[in-house]
């Protein structure tokens, strides 16, 4: 026994042939029509920027372009997957974000490493902190030692 599928039903394209008795020589989705018609006016627009004027051959070459540009966004849609969603598709990827390959920065420098002369030295604590501060201030009081080549300073 075989099962028969419902592709029938979705292979069927919403397709107008023309007027009655005078039918076009090609099949054309509605779709096909709408996408035709703005990409047809969006390559005569892109033709007018960059400085073609409105003639006979600029606008058959238009036609071709927009022929070209609609067969080729209309065999990306169908039933499944509709304009509206390939569009969507098409805006997310342009938007989303994109890995940085340039790297930040540049060669190593020591430029912005601060320097001290002195060694970094343990805390102290306020009971040793006080001990140093009277030892500093009983061996500055009475020890005065004189360098050579060294001016002392006047006393007012």
């Amino acid at each position: 026994m075989r099962v028969r599928t419902d592709d029938e039903v979705y292979r069927v394209d919403a397709v107008w042939l023309g007027p009655p008795k005078a039918t076009f020589p090609w099949r054309a989705r509605y779709v096909a029509w709408g996408v035709g018609i703005v990409v047809f006016l969006a390559v005569l627009t892109i033709e007018r920027q960059v400085g073609i004027g409105f003639g006979f051959f600029s606008t058959a070459w238009a036609l071709v372009a927009t022929i070209i540009l609609t067969r080729f966004i209309t065999a990306r849609i169908s039933h499944e997957r509709p304009l509206t969603a390939v569009m969507s598709m098409w805006v997310r990827e342009l938007t989303a974000p994109r890995e940085r390959t340039a790297s930040t920065g540049g060669a190593a420098s020591a430029a912005r490493i601060r320097v001290s002369s002195q060694r970094p030295r343990p805390k102290l604590s306020k009971k040793q902190r006080a001990r140093q501060q009277a030892q500093n201030r009983r061996t500055s009081a009475t020890r005065k030692k004189e360098v050579r080549g060294v001016r002392t300073p006047a006393r007012p």
